[in-house]
């Protein structure tokens, strides 16, 4: 098995520096590849030094220059097509990896050899590497697989975690089989992704926290309106229920009941945001949904302890 982490970077010089340092510095060797959507900020000439050095770091280097901005899903898609590894690590150029990151991954992924997609741990960090929180925990052990079965059932209710590109890595050829990242979203194009592959066979997600994420003004999610991201949760959601497996039909929620606790979940966000206009338009559809307000409180008490819903199964990692 193979690892080729794949960067998509656009004028972030001094971030894509760590990204980078990060895979370099990796406890098993891999490929990198960092595609670069037309920088204009010195990112050309850093990574064609990196490129022409003479060390074996540099031969495991890939550099590839679009000639004009596709945007971040465009890069990603461009990535993995020129990657050779199996296993494709995903890592935004402002985001960075544990050193044990790959090997763990590894080893869990030899465990289960029917997994497509693994997941792990990542802490939030602000710009200066201070944490500020951590995604949760799944359940109790260092690693589980989650059956395909019960993939799509853990996605919807938020049972199975797979998160940001920094947390996730999948098999090439199922990222290809599927398409890649959809480049007309404008958010969700990774959550899309994860969506498609899970089709294809296991997850795994690790219980350690192998992966960082910068929480920062500069961060694209930050620039996308509030009721815009609604409308794409409501849409990634829709294409989830679609795919869950015919024997949970009878236990998940209705789809308008989970647009309404998304239109709660969001009213929050906006208040924590202090946007008191978008938080009384999104919460009018479901501000008297008792069935709503039932789920709100059942995510947030699922993120904040150990996954007992899902059925999944345990596998040891090798120490």
């Amino acid at each position: 098995m193979k690892f080729t982490v794949a960067i998509a970077t656009y004028n972030r010089l001094n971030l894509l520096r760590r990204a980078v340092e990060s895979v370099l510095n990796q406890t098993i060797p891999c490929e990198v590849v960092v595609v670069d959507d037309g920088s204009v900020d010195g990112t050309q000439e850093y990574m064609e030094d990196l490129c022409a050095g003479s060390g074996e770091e540099a031969q495991r280097i890939l550099y590839h220059r679009h000639a004009s901005n596709q945007g971040h899903a465009g890069a990603v898609n461009t990535g993995v097509k020129i990657a050779k590894g199996d296993w494709i690590k995903f890592l935004d150029d402002d985001d960075y990896l544990a050193p044990n990151c790959l090997e763990e991954m590894t080893k869990a992924i030899a465990l289960r050899p029917e997994a497509v997609i693994c997941s792990c741990i990542a802490a939030q960090v602000d710009e200066h590497e201070v944490e500020i929180s951590r995604t949760p925990i799944m359940g109790s052990g260092k690693a589980f697989y989650i059956p395909q079965a019960d993939v799509h059932y853990g996605m919807l209710l938020e049972l199975v975690p797979f998160g940001t590109p920094v947390q996730v890595a999948c098999r090439r050829d199922a990222f290809l089989q599927t398409g890649g990242w959809d480049v007309k979203l404008t958010s969700c194009d990774d959550i899309d992704s994860w969506i498609r592959v899970a089709e294809l066979g296991d997850a795994i997600f690790i219980n350690q926290c192998l992966a960082y994420r910068t929480i920062w003004d500069g961060g694209y999610d930050q620039k996308i309106d509030i009721k815009k991201r609604l409308d794409t949760n409501i849409f990634m959601k829709e294409k989830i229920y679609h795919r869950v497996n015919q024997r949970y039909h009878s236990q998940i929620p209705a789809l308008a009941d989970i647009k309404k606790y998304l239109h709660l979940h969001w009213t929050i966000a906006a208040m924590k945001q202090k946007n008191v206009r978008s938080a009384l338009q999104l919460m009018v559809p479901a501000i008297f949904s008792g069935k709503a307000w039932r789920l709100l409180l059942s995510a947030t008490v699922s993120r904040r302890s150990p996954q007992k819903d899902l059925p999944i199964s345990k596998i040891q990692l090798i120490d």
